[in-house]
């Protein structure tokens, strides 16, 4: 733990400058390439807008299609960021690219992350995740110009199996799409790739304690990390952590983001798995994956046993992996096209 405080003073120390700078240099903090650097008549646009969700103030960006009229009706999309990610970066890039096919679209920070509030920050429990995404539905259901009958949801990395989790009881979701999805509660039991199997009671005995030292009024404690240095970056093995630090705190960083959370968050999120009673959803569903994404095990997994949705399909980007489906434009541009045709087919008026 000490090694992870030392961490995260250094990395802040070395690389707040370079996150600042790439920041600032969009109006909205947007840090995606193509984003939007002004609101245009005719143009998608964007709204950042912020509202209470169970006593938490939450930040979240709508963005309008080009042309919008709040007094005709579209249909509707929550997206759901990855872990560690904020709605500045993969989830306002897919956020942006929906609103130009015609959708409202909606991206929210997590209660206790990015820019919304709650306290202790980083707090990382699945059911506050799930609620973050009917609580997206809460507001975007009563925007102007919105169709609550076509509401429709994206779940990215992390935001992808609570995205599958939120939909099995709320039923305002027409339909339900998930890219590069991970079962955060699987791999924080287990381990990435099942790597952690022996050491799972180890770790909730942690948990245990780093929850009755914040009951306690003692330091909160975490986990991960909060940036990384060039030559740690090089040692790291795993080619998913590798992207993913590059992509967060080198390509794609910005101040609000980062791989931190509570430890005492283990102790919920290691007793919940986003495939269970996966059988309630019976919404039509999309699972899309890169064919070369480490994650991809975490797919195939959920897959099969969503039994019951009405029709449901897995479609793979060949040789992507998981974070690059985040941003690179030739994936973005795959995934994008069929989550368009995903949801023109099943958020259309002929199809409620």
């Amino acid at each position: 733990m000490k090694y992870i405080g030392l961490l995260i003073l250094m990395s802040m120390l070395a690389l707040n400058q370079t996150i600042r700078a790439q920041s600032e240099k969009n109006p909205f903090g947007l840090v995606y390439e193509g984003a939007i650097t002004e609101n245009v008549d005719g143009k998608v646009n964007i709204h950042p807008v912020r509202y209470k969700l169970n006593g938490i103030d939450i930040a979240a960006n709508v963005y309008t299609p080009a042309n919008y009229d709040r007094t005709k009706k579209y249909p509707a999309i929550t997206i759901a960021h990855p872990n560690g990610g904020i709605k500045e970066q993969t989830a306002g890039l897919y956020a942006q690219h929906l609103a130009e096919a015609g959708y409202i679209t909606i991206t929210a920070d997590a209660a206790y992350q990015g820019a919304s509030g709650g306290q202790p920050r980083h707090m990382d429990k699945p059911q506050f995740r799930t609620e973050d995404i009917r609580g997206m539905a809460d507001f975007i259901s009563q925007y102007p110009g919105v169709d609550r009958e076509r509401l429709g949801a994206l779940g990215i990395c992390g935001g992808g199996g609570y995205t599958l989790k939120a939909v099995q009881s709320d039923k305002r979701f027409k339909a339900v799409a998930t890219l590069s999805m991970f079962n955060t509660g699987i791999v924080r039991k287990n381990g990435f790739l099942n790597s952690q199997v022996s050491t799972i009671q180890e770790r909730l005995k942690q948990a245990s304690k780093a929850r009755e030292q914040e009951a306690g009024g003692g330091e909160i404690v975490y986990s991960g990390v909060d940036g990384i240095t060039d030559e740690e970056l090089a040692k790291v093995s795993t080619l998913f952590y590798r992207q993913g630090y590059e992509y967060y705190f080198r390509t794609h960083a910005h101040p609000n983001s980062t791989f931190l959370y509570t430890t005492s968050s283990l102790m919920d999120l290691m007793a919940w798995n986003a495939t269970d009673d996966i059988e309630l959803i019976d919404q039509p569903l999309l699972m899309i994956a890169g064919s070369n994404a480490q994650t991809l095990y975490l797919t195939l997994d959920a897959f099969p046993k969503a039994t019951n949705a009405k029709s449901k399909e897995l479609f793979l980007i060949e040789g992507a992996t998981h974070i690059e489906t985040y941003w690179k434009p030739e994936y973005v541009n795959q995934a994008v096209n069929k989550l368009v045709d995903f949801y023109q087919n099943h958020l259309s008026t002929t199809d409620l």
